[in-house]
């Protein structure tokens, strides 16, 4: 099973134990807005970039509306059932790819939406994988940052994210870096830097 495919898997199982109304990290969503979400992205590439660009947010919404009015045991079909043939999720290079990082910060935003969260054990081959994504991606990941962002793992590996003098280094597991990076604040990093700048890339959006 590959990474994407094992990601959505445990983020179903867990979504289908805890029910269509659990707290997430994503903002003003429970799992069922986030359910659709997903479905959104995978089967209506005509509504899903409004997640992205304003002025489409509308047609994003009533899109996503239509699943989350379904019976959730529906929802998690479809979601379980994975992209129609014609779409392009569809194709195994693009999956391990782009859906690899969708859904294991959507895998994180269920488990760590409630108190008393608790990171996963490492694991070197998803690690490895989060280290890539989040080297090959910092440079979007942290582009409105007003200072140079670097990120470190614990055993040292660095990767310059964003150029500046004043510089923040982060410091954690790689799937504590990919989850920093994709804006989300409920993770176990570390900071090396001036107390402003440290505080300037808190205020920072950060992420797609």
């Amino acid at each position: 099973m590959s990474l994407a495919s094992a990601e959505r898997s445990a983020l179903i199982d867990l979504m289908e134990g805890l029910g269509p109304d659990a707290p997430t990290l994503c903002e003003g969503w429970r799992t069922r807005e986030l359910a659709a979400h997903l479905i959104v992205r995978e089967r209506r590439p005509d509504a899903a970039p409004g997640v992205l660009i304003k002025p489409l947010a509308g047609l994003t919404d009533r899109a996503m509306r239509q699943y989350t009015d379904k019976p959730w045991p529906e929802v998690l079909k479809l979601l379980r059932d994975g992209p129609p043939r014609w779409s392009p999720f569809s194709l195994g290079a693009i999956n391990d790819r782009v859906n690899f990082g969708e859904f294991f910060v959507h895998h994180e935003d269920v488990r760590r939406g409630g108190p008393g969260w608790q990171p996963r054990e490492p694991q070197a081959h998803r690690d490895a994988a989060l280290w890539k994504l989040v080297r090959s991606g910092g440079r979007v990941f942290y582009r409105h940052s007003p200072g140079g962002v670097v990120l470190r793992r614990p055993d040292g590996a660095e990767h310059r994210a964003r150029a500046g003098e004043r510089t923040v280094v982060v410091i954690g597991e790689p799937a504590e870096l990919v989850l920093h990076a994709f804006g989300r604040d409920a993770v176990r990093v570390q900071f090396e830097g001036e107390p402003a700048d440290i505080e300037a890339l808190a205020r920072t959006r950060r992420g797609l």
